[in-house]
């Protein structure tokens, strides 16, 4: 199966935009300060933790489609 140009490079795109936005949001939730993520003797709750397995699947995801981007363009850039 081949990719087309367009939609290899917004799977590229998806995936990069995937990791900033993720990296961001565990940056945020590693620093929150509302007390949902940490109680008051620093432990993680629950609200951590769920989000933290969001972020990791979301970088998991992130990196595959980034990366089935990526091999669509090299495959098309050999054909061309």
């Amino acid at each position: 199966m081949k990719l087309s140009r367009p939609l290899s490079w917004f799977l590229l795109a998806f995936g990069v935009w995937s990791w900033v936005i993720w990296i961001t949001f565990v940056k945020n939730l590693w620093k929150d300060g509302s007390g949902l993520a940490f109680d008051d003797e620093g432990n993680p709750t629950a609200y951590f933790w769920v989000h933290l397995a969001l972020a990791v699947v979301s970088f998991l995801l992130g990196t595959a489609i980034g990366a089935i981007g990526l091999r669509g363009l090299r495959a098309l850039r050999r054909t061309s």
